[in-house]
């Protein structure tokens, strides 16, 4: 490495955030960039390892040691070309991924230490790349004469889009909103990521040739069967939209509504559509049921928007602060954190079950729970049991269901293509993504479940190869 001593000479120096009062009174990210010298001197901390566990803890398997090296020694585009090279879209990984990789860096072994901040070099990486004219399009020197279709325009979509239209194939991808992007332009707040990043890579693969179709429901607008019918190969990367719902009395009270409906209508808005009053926390008391990703994009949606008081609540307790025993290095830490948004304001209550949702005039006012103790059952896992006394009543005007996703929303997908589905509901692949019907293949969260960005972006360069190698393997 560039510096041996960095790790030893250098204390990690996380990206700064705006002022929360600041941040609060807008929908812009959160985070600021970063003056090139801190971002070389955080680079520089990278140690020669060995082994980089980073890059076993990437999906992706970026290149993490060779990128923040070269970043050390100011080669910025050797750098870029490095990352692009397992990554297609480092700009959203740098502003959306937990950064596994960072969990397994080894300076997270000791406690005293702290790890190498990749994702914020990665993100720095990708912005001085797009700044200096770095990334062009790419569109292939020849054509195949081979079209396939892809369903979904998420990250798992566009990955694979990219890869199979620089191959030569003609690609086209589909999807029911009325703009591409899935998940990063309608699930994730403009506080997370704003959506110039996404136009702006966008418009890179349009002009390498990719034909975005929106606003077509397929199994409605044209039939699963006869898309494939058309294309030479078919891949699903719908998502896992679907959400888990909560079964208790007084969930058809108005002002109970899902997470990803509250979020995609904020998006909307701010994107110029009108925002329904049902999903306005103006003025209002907000409970957030969940304690992940969704309900943390929920909280610091709900403070935007105005609410007087927003509280998030968990089924489970709180993690430790600390790895525990069971869960070593290199493993992901399971413990406590703190989101930006619930820095913000608010608070967050755990272990809370939620008995049921009461309402006044056929609107929700308050939920009705119970403190409880996790206790192992007969089976070996863990369950709820109410503490005596732990009778819990939160006034609520607005309740946001963020309890998780259970799987693709497929329509009449799997009949249509004769596409078989796993005991999860998920579409059932092989371990070259292809599902039981010749032709068909399936990535990211379709396949996989609600998972992360960055492994979205890894199935979907995975399902290409495997279709470049089942195309390759028939006759033109």
């Amino acid at each position: 490495m560039g510096k041996p001593t960095g790790f030893l000479e250098l204390a990690r120096v996380p990206p700064a955030r705006r002022d929360r009062r600041e941040r609060l009174a807008d929908w812009n990210e959160v985070y600021l960039p970063q003056a090139e010298q801190v971002t070389r001197e955080q680079a520089a901390r990278c140690m020669d390892c060995g082994v980089p566990f980073c890059q076993s803890g990437c999906p992706l398997g970026n290149f993490i040691p060779d990128w923040n090296d070269l970043v050390y020694r100011g080669r910025w585009r050797a750098a870029y070309e490095r990352l692009a090279a397992t990554n297609n879209f480092p700009e959203m990984t740098g502003r959306l991924c937990p950064a596994p990789c960072e969990a397994a860096c080894v300076l997270a072994i000791d406690r005293t230490a702290a790890p190498v901040t990749i994702e914020h070099i990665e993100h720095e990486i990708i912005e001085r790349a797009f700044a200096e004219g770095w990334v062009e399009p790419r569109p292939p020197a020849s054509e195949s004469g081979r079209r396939v279709a892809i369903v979904g325009s998420g990250p798992a979509g566009l990955a694979a889009a990219q890869q199979l239209r620089r191959a030569g194939h003609r690609v086209t991808v589909y999807d029911a909103d009325e703009r591409p992007g899935g998940m990063l332009r309608y699930g994730i707040p403009d506080f997370k990521m704003e959506k110039w990043p996404l136009e702006r890579r966008l418009a890179q693969l349009e002009a390498e040739g990719i034909d975005f179709r929106c606003g077509v429901a397929i199994g409605d607008a044209i039939g699963w069967a006869e898309l494939r019918a058309e294309h030479d190969a078919l891949l699903l990367a719908v998502g896992a939209r679907r959400a888990r719902d909560l079964d208790v009395p007084g969930r058809e009270l108005d002002g109970v509504v899902m997470a990803m409906d509250y979020l995609c209508a904020q998006n909307r808005a701010i994107a110029g559509a009108a925002l329904p009053p049902g999903l306005d926390a103006a003025g209002k008391r907000v409970i957030i049921l969940g304690g992940g990703d969704t309900g943390s994009d929920c909280h610091g949606t709900a403070l935007r928007q105005g609410a007087v008081d927003v509280r998030q609540i968990q089924l489970w307790p709180a993690p430790p602060s600390e790895r525990a025993p069971d869960n070593p290095w290199p493993e992901w830490p399971l413990v406590f954190r703190t989101s930006s948004s619930q820095e913000e304001g608010g608070e967050r209550d755990f272990a809370i079950l939620t008995r049921r949702l009461r309402g006044e005039g056929g609107r929700v006012r308050a939920l009705e729970a119970a403190r409880i103790d996790m206790a192992i059952g007969p089976d070996g896992r863990k369950r709820p049991i109410e503490q005596p006394g732990g009778e819990v009543v939160v006034p609520a005007d607005l309740v946001v269901l963020a309890i998780g996703f259970a799987g693709p929303e497929l329509g009449t997908a799997a009949a249509e293509l004769g596409v078989a589905l796993d005991p999860r509901g998920n579409v059932a692949v092989g371990p070259d993504f292809a599902t039981a019907a010749d032709g068909v293949f399936a990535a990211g969260d379709a396949m996989r479940g609600a998972s992360l960005i960055v492994w979205a972006i890894a199935d979907g360069r995975g399902a290409a190869r495997a279709i470049e190698r089942y195309l390759t393997a028939r006759p033109a």
